[in-house]
Order: structure tokens, then C-alpha cells, then sequence
């Protein structure tokens, strides 16, 4: 299964129509919180402790709703939390693709598969079901013994029912490649549509750490993971994955992926929170990244999450043909 050619037909003509606003700042995709509670506490996260005192607020659909209206972005990433523990999570999603959105719900997948039936298989919607690993180091992170067993039979039960699945990958201080390697055999075996991989980030509310990676040990560990001879589908764009290699570099654009919470807006990203905001166009303001990413804030110094990143290798390649076109071919390649 591959990625649906009207969603990358949907995204560049959004992106056309934004420039031809004359709009420099823009989201490509809304991150949904619509709660920060969890049935899980892994290693590693940090929102189940930044949001403490609110795990038991939810956000309507109404709510939801208009915050997706408000950022415009033509892909609504569902996160949180758990988000398959909100009571209303079917008509959020369905809510949302009725507008002929591009939904991703991000799971972890112990409450998928009896929740498959709030669904439809669509393509405008596609689950995303985070493994760090096989069943050894998944379920060490995950810190509950069997999440690893339960999140493979879901996914599988939603790839037969015809869901478009993904998985998302966070790579750790020590992960084991050779260990992400022999997930990603299996993963593309049972006919996931792409594996997303991301960089471990400290969170100021994480106790471990120690578990995090360092720019130059990230580019180190990522050269081995995304090795081109494996035939992985990775579902990062080919730019983003050159950023990871460390064969490309790019500046922080986290105003693509603004985050709305059971709080507000996370102000400046879905990495740091300094404070929310009711307006997401305070996060489109060009003053407010004079004091963020690498080089800038302290805190974004070893940051290579594709919520700041991904996003900043599309805006750049809209003034390089070649880049363009490496894009292009690689979103359909997948």
C-alpha cells in the first residue's frame, strides 16, 4: 500500500495557494491533542507529567473542530495522550475528514483494535501506531510487559480490514539498529504503508534524560538505521531523511506543525510550551522565531524532530528544482 496520490496533490495545492497569498509563515500540519491522559507512562515522555494537572480535561468535537479550522492545514495529526481514550474520538475523526482533511491518528495501539469499528477505512485516514522496537525493547520502553504483542495483532487486523497503517519509530541514547532493522522487516511484511522515524528529544519534564541523543550521535545512528540497501518505505520525505543523515541542514520552521492542546496552542511548538494561546496566528508571527531553534535558544540546540525540520526541507525546496523534484519523485516512490 502506498500514500494516496490526492494527498500530495491536496498538499501542493494547498502550498501554491499559500504562496500565492504571499504567506511565508503557514502550517502544513495541525498536531490535535485532544487529551494529554494515557494508559501507558513510557520512558521518555514528557507530556503525561507537563500536563499533569489537566489529564482529565477533553476537548470537544466542536472544539476540535475549530481548532483544525483555525490552523487551515490540509493534514490533522491526532495525537496526545492516548488519543483512542477519548469517548468522542470517531466523530473527531470523522468530523474532521468530512471537511476532506488528512487525518493520522496516532496510537500506541492497545485500544486499537476494539475501537476499528468507530471507523472507516478511508483514504483520509491512516493509523499510526508508535513501536520502539520488537518485543524486548518495545515492551522495556512501553515499561508494561505484552504492549508489544497487542500492538502487532491490532495493526495486523487493521491492515486485513483495509485501514492505511503507518508506524513511528523514536530513536533513543543505545537504540539497537540491528533490533529497529528486524521491526521493520516485519512491519513491511505485514504491509504497513510507511515507517516514520524520529530523534529522541528531552523534554524538560522527562526525569531519563540520559536517554536522549546528541545532534552528532543522532546523525551517527541515523546513517546506520536509514540505510538506502535495505529497501525500508520509509514514510519521511527523501529530504528530511538526508537532514537525519546529516547530508543536508536545514533551519527550524516548527510554525508548520502548530500544536492545539485541552491548554491552547502550544507557544513556540509541539516541543516547547513557554505558554499557550488561545490565537494560533501568534505562532505565524515572524518576531517569534527570532528567539528560537539551534543557534538561537539553548534549548533547541540538539532538536531534529520532524515537527521543526521535515517541514523547513519542503519550504526550501520550493526555490530549488532539484530538490523539488527529488521530492516529488521520492513521495511517489513510496
Amino acid at each position: 500500500m502506498k500514500r494516496p496520490l490526492k494527498l500530495d496533490m491536496a498538499m501542493a495545492r494547498y502550498i501554491v495557494a499559500q504562496k500565492a497569498k504571499g504567506r511565508r509563515y503557514f502550517p502544513f500540519v495541525t498536531m490535535l491533542e485532544p487529551l494529554e491522559a494515557c494508559n501507558l507512562h513510557c520512558i521518555g515522555c514528557g507530556r503525561v507529567e507537563e500536563y499533569k494537572d489537566v489529564l482529565s480535561r477533553r476537548l470537544s468535537v466542536e472544539g476540535s473542530l475549530a481548532a483544525v479550522r483555525a490552523s487551515g492545514a490540509p493534514i490533522v495529526s491526532i495525537a496526545g495522550g492516548e488519543p483512542l481514550l477519548h469517548p468522542q474520538i470517531g466523530e473527531i475523526v470523522k468530523a474532521i475528514t468530512d471537511e476532506r482533511r488528512f487525518v493520522y491518528l496516532c496510537t500506541n495501539g492497545l485500544l486499537l483494535e476494539e475501537k476499528l469499528d468507530l471507523f472507516t477505512p478511508s483514504d483520509h485516514l491512516s493509523f499510526v501506531v508508535h513501536l520502539d522496537g520488537t518485543e524486548k525493547v518495545h515492551d522495556y520502553v512501553t515499561q508494561r510487559p505484552g504492549t508489544f504483542e497487542i500492538a502487532i495483532a491490532a495493526l495486523r487486523e487493521a491492515v486485513s480490514r483495509g485501514f492505511r497503517v503507518n508506524t513511528n519509530s523514536t530513536l533513543f541514547h543505545g537504540s539497537d539498529v540491528e533490533d529497529l532493522h528486524e521491526l521493520f522487516n516485519l512491519l513491511t511484511e505485514i504491509g504497513v504503508e510507511g515507517l516514520m522515524v524520529s530523534p529522541g528529544y528531552a523534554y524538560k519534564d522527562v526525569s531519563e534524560r540520559e536517554l536522549f541523543l546528541e545532534r552528532e550521535e543522532s546523525i551517527k545512528v541515523f546513517q546506520r538505521v536509514l540505510d538506502p540497501s535495505k529497501g525500508f518505505p520509509f514514510y519521511n520525505n527523501p529530504l528530511y531523511l538526508d537532514f537525519l543523515r546529516g547530508k543536508r541542514d536545514y533551519p527550524c520552521a516548527a510554525w508548520t506543525t502548530p500544536t492545539y492542546t485541552v491548554l491552547g496552542w502550544r507557544k513556540p511548538c509541539y516541543i516547547l510550551a513557554d505558554e499557550h494561546t488561545d490565537d494560533v496566528n501568534e505562532l505565524f508571527d515572524p518576531k517569534l522565531w527570532e528567539g528560537y531553534g539551534p543557534g538561537k535558544d539553548r534549548r533547541c540546540t540538539n532538536c531534529m524532530m520532524h515537527s521543526g525540520f521535515e517541514g523547513a526541507s519542503i519550504l526550501e525546496a520550493l526555490s530549488k528544482p532539484r530538490d523539488l523534484l527529488t521530492l516529488a519523485r521520492g513521495e511517489r516512490g513510496r
